[in-house]
Parts: structure tokens; C-alpha cells; sequence
């Protein structure tokens, strides 16, 4: 018998790194997915073409999440675990998260454990902490519950609803992006200049309810002025790059309505929005200059399971 597991990745449309120090932020779950295949073995194993060619402790943080629910929840760990996906590492999009959530999904399934979505999501933090350090926790939460997330670590995380879709658009940079080292980044900025810091941190938070709102009402041209100005937030703070700062400006010459990096920075995605039935013309010109871009419609569901004899 073996369970299985899909999990959707994810992009921050506004707050990152203010998240980590307790500010709310505004995340989506996308289309794009991780999917865990696990079934009982004679040892615990992890296959994945994922980290092809990387040492076995590019496993570990699966392998650690294997492990601290076997513990948790008094089952033994021995479990092969075959994990694809289709969200690009490295890009900002939550892939590590999206793992770490099909995983749990996929052990619960296959134990019989019946956890929730947040407990999924509180699974999944033991391997996104070994990849990460010091996450806020938003990829799992969106990765695990899906739609579109208002999140501020240790409250509960405020569903965003609105009627229809809405779509946006994912511009890769090309370049990969460590997010320890630019988390531990913005905290030095902290230390340094702590009061600077906490004002910028109450405004992340506000920015994050307003870009909420403008999703809500269909406002796709208001969201879009937010998410220019969070981006230069977010450079002015030094973790966005010559290369993304000029992909941004490539966008909002091609008329999108607003764009940011996404993520971690320092690499990695942009989020743009623009009028709709332009986002092909702007795929089309941002391809030509060599850049892998895509259309998300959001909201799309959250982690769901299933067993397969």
C-alpha cells in the first residue's frame, strides 16, 4: 500500500523577511506542485530527482521530518520516500516547503494519524528549520491550507476569499538565492538599526491588509503600486539584486500594473500583476530576452492525500 501526497507551492505577495520578525505578510498558494509518494520499508529512504547529484545530506531535512512524526506519534520510520516536483528550486516559490508539507501529508496518510492541516504544516517546520534556520512558518501554512493567507507567526493564519480568480504572473530570474543567509541578512539590519527596523516592520504588516484588500475588490491596478513599493522596500533593505531590481523595471515597461521580487530575494522570482489579457503578450516579451515565465490563477486548494493499493 502506498499513500500519496500533492502539495502546491507558493508565492509571497507582500511582507517577506518582516514576517520572520513577527510582522503579518500576504502569501498565495499556486498551481505548481510537490508530490510524496511513501510506503513501509525495511529502512527509512528517500529517493528524489531533486537532489540529483547532491550528498545524502541534501535528504536530510525529509529525513528529519520522517522522524520527528515517527517519534511523535509512536510509529517506526523505516518508510521510502519518493518525492517529484515541478516548482523549480531555489526560485522563491516554496519548494523546500511544499516537500516538507507532501511528506507529512503523505506519512499521515500512510499511518493512519489523521492530522489537520496545521498540524501537517507544524510537521513540515522540522525539515523547512533544517533548510532554512530560522523560517516564519508562512510557506508551510500556505503550502499546506492553500488560497490566499494572511500569516503572522504565532497567530492563526486569516483566510483571504473573494469571488472568482485572480491571476499572476511568475517571472524566474535565473539565479538562485540562499534564504539562511539573507534571513541572518535582514537580522544584522535589525541589530543595527532597531528602530528604523520596527517601523519598516509596522508598515510590512500594513501593506500586507491593503494588498488583502485590493485582492478582495478585483483592484489588480492598486495591488500592483503596492508590490512596486515593496520591492523597493525590500532593495532598500539589501536583499534584492542589480539583476531583479532591472527584471521589475523590465515588467512595469511592458505595462504590469506593479512587480517585487518574491521570496527570499537576492535571486530567485519576481510577482507581477498586470490587465488582464495582457499576460500573455508580457510572458511572450520576457521570454524573448531569456527568462522562464508563467501564469498563476489563485486561489488554488491546499495539500490533499490519498492511498493507492
Amino acid at each position: 500500500m502506498k499513500a500519496i501526497a500533492q502539495a502546491p507551492s507558493k508565492v509571497i505577495i507582500t511582507g517577506e523577511h518582516f514576517v520572520v520578525h513577527g510582522s503579518w505578510a500576504l502569501a498565495a498558494a499556486i498551481g505548481k506542485k510537490v508530490t510524496a509518494e511513501v510506503e513501509a520499508s525495511d529502512k527509512l529512504s528517500v529517493d528524489s530527482g531533486l537532489f540529483q547529484g547532491s550528498s545524502p545530506s541534501a535528504l536530510l531535512p525529509v529525513s528529519k521530518v520522517v522522524r520527528s512524526m515517527a517519534k511523535r506519534f509512536a510509529f517506526s520510520p523505516d518508510i521510502r520516500v519518493s518525492i517529484s516536483s515541478e516548482v523549480p528550486g531555489g526560485a522563491g516559490l516554496g519548494s523546500s516547503a511544499s516537500t516538507m508539507v507532501a511528506v507529512s501529508a503523505a506519512v499521515s496518510k500512510l499511518r493512519s494519524l489523521d492530522l489537520k492541516t496545521k498540524q501537517l504544516a507544524e510537521c513540515a517546520m522540522v525539515g523547512e528549520e533544517e533548510v532554512h534556520g530560522r523560517p516564519s512558518g508562512i510557506d508551510a501554512a500556505v503550502c499546506a491550507h492553500g488560497g490566499v493567507l494572511l500569516f503572522r507567526p504565532g497567530s492563526e493564519p486569516r483566510g483571504v476569499r473573494f469571488e472568482g480568480e485572480r491571476r499572476v504572473l511568475v517571472v524566474l530570474s535565473g539565479s538562485s538565492r540562499s534564504t539562511k543567509r539573507l534571513v541572518g541578512h535582514v537580522a544584522s539590519v535589525k541589530a543595527g538599526l532597531p528602530a528604523y527596523f520596527a517601523g519598516l516592520a509596522d508598515s510590512a504588516g500594513d501593506l500586507a491588509s491593503l494588498a488583502a484588500e485590493r485582492l478582495q475588490e478585483g483592484d489588480m491596478k492598486g495591488l500592483g503600486r503596492l508590490l512596486t513599493y515593496n520591492h523597493a522596500v525590500l532593495s532598500a533593505m539589501g536583499v534584492s539584486t542589480p539583476g531583479l531590481d532591472q527584471l521589475v523595471d523590465l515588467l512595469l515597461s511592458l505595462e504590469c500594473y506593479g512587480a517585487k521580487l518574491t521570496g527570499a530575494g537576492g535571486g530567485g522570482s519576481v510577482l507581477a500583476v498586470a490587465e488582464e489579457g495582457k499576460e500573455k503578450r508580457i510572458i511572450s516579451e520576457v521570454s524573448k530576452r531569456g527568462f522562464e515565465a508563467f501564469a498563476c490563477v489563485i486561489p488554488v486548494g491546499g495539500v490533499k492525500s490519498w492511498l493507492r493499493p
